[in-house]
C-alpha cells in the first residue's frame, strides 16, 4: 500500500502551540492598581467601590512598600506573602494580593509565586477583557508546561470568552496575532499533548461543525489538524470526515490529491472499491505520487480493463507523472494495447446481450463496467440502472459507478444524489466523488 506525505511517523504538532512565545512579557503589562488606602479617596459617583477587607490592606501595604523599596529584600517580602493570603476574603483582596504576589514572583524569578498570583487575579473576577485575557493566556502557557492540561485548557477557555488578542513571537521569529480560532486550536492541542486523539479530533469535530451551523469560514488549521491526528493516531472513523471537510472547504490539486491517499491508507479497501477511489485520481488530473497511479494500473489488470490501463498510463506519460522507461508500465501498457482490438470486437455483443429482457445481473454489472472502463459512461449507465433494480445487487457498488457513468456525461446533479445515498464501507469513497463533482458543476 502506498504512503501519504501525511504518513505516521511525523505527525504535525501545531505550529502555534508549540512555537508560542508572548511577546508581552514581564508583569503582563498591567497597569498598577490603585493602593487599598487610597480607595476611599474615590469619588462617590464611580462604581463599583471596591471592596477591601481591612486585615487585608494592613499586610498587602507593608509587603507592597516593602518590594518596592529601594534595595529591597524580595526573600523577606517572600515571607510575608502566606500572611498576605491568609486575609484574602473578597474578590477585590484576590486581585490586589494577586498582583502583588505575581509581581513579586517577577522580579524573583519564582514561577510558582507568579502563578499563585495569577491564578488570584483569574479568580477575582475584577480584570477588564484585556486583562482577563492576558493573565489567562499566561496561565495556559504556566499549566500547559507543567502538565496541568486541564487547568490550561479552563485558562485559554477564558481567553476565547473575552474576545482576546495577542501579539505571538513564532518559532520562526515572526510576530502573528492569535485570536479565538488560534485559541480554539491549542485546546485541541493539549488533547493532543495527552495522547487523547479521540477526544481531540472530536473537539475539532465539534467547534468546526458549529461554525459551519453559523455559516461562517472553518480555518484550515482546524481541518488539517483533524486530517492528521486522526489518520496517523487511530481515529480512522473520524478520517473521511475531515478529508472531505478539508477538500471541500480548501480544493487544490494537492488537496485532493492527499484526499485520495488518505482515504485509501485510512482504511482497508478491497481492490474493487480502491480502483474505483483512484478513478477519482484519474478525473481530477492529478497524482500527488506515482505510486498511487502505479497501484491504479495494477488493480485494473490489463486482461479485464485493457481499455483503462492504456488510458490510465498514457494519462501519467501526459502529466509527466510516471517514467516511461519504468519496465513495469511500459511492460503492462504493451499487454493491454495487444488486446484492445480483440475486446472491443466483443463490446456489441456484450451490449446486445445485456439489453435483453431476460439479462442477468452478471451480465448486466459486466456490462457497465466494461463501458465504464472505455469511456462510454451513457451505456454504462443504461446497464447500472437496470442493474439496481435486480435481487442479489450490491447496491453502493453498482451506486457508485453509475455516480461515475453520470459525471462522466456532465449530468453532476443527478451523479452527486447518485454519490450521497451510497452507504457502508464505499461511503467515504462515495463522498469525495460527490464533493468533487458539486465542485465541478459549478466552475
Amino acid at each position: 500500500m502506498i504512503f501519504t506525505r501525511l504518513n505516521k511517523s511525523s505527525r504535525p504538532s501545531s505550529a502555534v502551540a508549540m512555537a508560542l512565545v508572548l511577546a508581552a512579557t514581564g508583569a503582563l503589562g498591567l497597569t498598577a492598581l490603585e493602593a487599598p488606602a487610597s480607595a476611599a479617596k474615590k469619588k462617590k459617583d464611580e462604581e463599583p467601590k471596591p471592596e477591601y477587607t481591612k486585615a487585608l490592606v494592613e499586610v498587602y501595604t507593608k509587603a507592597n512598600d516593602a518590594m518596592n523599596a529601594e534595595g529591597a529584600d524580595l526573600q523577606a517580602v517572600k515571607a510575608m506573602v502566606p500572611a498576605v493570603v491568609a486575609e484574602v476574603k473578597t474578590n477585590d483582596d484576590k486581585q490586589i494580593a494577586g498582583q502583588l504576589i505575581y509581581n513579586l514572583g517577577v522580579k524573583l524569578g519564582d514561577e510558582a509565586l507568579q502563578l499563585q498570583g495569577l491564578e488570584f487575579l483569574a479568580d477575582s473576577g475584577r480584570l477588564d477583557a484585556k486583562g482577563t485575557g492576558q493573565v489567562n493566556v499566561a496561565l495556559y502557557q504556566m499549566h500547559r508546561q507543567a502538565g496541568n492540561y486541564t487547568k490550561a485548557r479552563t485558562a485559554i477557555e477564558r481567553a476565547i470568552a473575552a474576545n482576546y488578542q495577542f501579539d505571538a513571537t513564532m518559532g520562526d521569529g515572526s510576530t502573528k496575532t492569535l485570536g479565538a480560532d488560534d485559541m480554539h486550536q491549542m485546546i485541541a492541542d493539549l488533547y493532543f499533548d495527552q495522547e487523547q486523539y479521540a477526544e481531540g479530533v472530536a473537539y475539532l469535530r465539534q467547534i468546526i461543525e458549529a461554525r459551519k451551523a453559523e455559516g461562517g469560514v472553518v480555518p484550515e488549521a482546524w481541518l488539517r489538524a483533524g486530517v492528521s491526528n486522526a489518520y496517523n493516531n487511530n481515529v480512522p472513523s473520524e478520517v473521511g470526515r475531515f478529508v472531505g471537510w478539508l477538500a471541500q472547504d480548501y480544493p487544490s490539486n494537492p488537496v485532493w490529491g492527499d484526499a485520495v491517499i488518505v482515504t485509501l491508507n485510512a482504511n482497508q479497501y478491497q481492490n474493487a472499491e480502491v480502483l474505483d477511489l483512484l478513478r477519482l485520481s484519474r478525473r481530477l488530473g492529478h497524482y500527488n505520487d506515482p505510486r498511487v497511479l502505479n497501484e491504479y494500473v495494477e488493480i485494473l489488470d490489463p486482461r479485464r480493463y485493457p481499455g483503462e490501463v492504456v488510458a490510465v498510463i498514457d494519462q501519467g506519460y501526459g502529466l509527466g507523472v510516471i517514467d516511461k522507461t519504468d519496465p513495469y508500465l511500459t511492460e503492462t501498457r504493451k499487454e493491454a494495447a495487444s488486446r484492445l482490438a480483440a475486446d472491443k470486437a466483443d463490446l456489441a455483443s456484450l451490449a446486445a446481450d445485456a439489453r435483453k429482457p431476460g439479462a442477468t445481473l452478471k451480465t448486466l454489472v459486466v456490462a457497465g463496467d466494461t463501458f465504464l472502463s472505455y469511456d462510454q459512461p451513457a451505456d454504462a449507465e443504461e446497464f447500472y440502472t437496470k442493474a439496481l433494480g435486480m435481487s442479489g445487487v450490491e447496491t453502493p457498488l453498482v451506486l457508485t459507478r453509475l455516480g461515475i457513468a453520470q459525471y462522466d456525461q456532465g449530468k453532476y446533479a443527478e451523479a452527486e444524489q447518485t454519490f450521497r445515498k451510497v452507504e457502508g464501507a464505499r461511503r467515504d469513497i462515495a463522498n469525495l466523488w460527490a464533493i468533487y463533482t458539486a465542485q465541478k458543476a459549478a466552475m
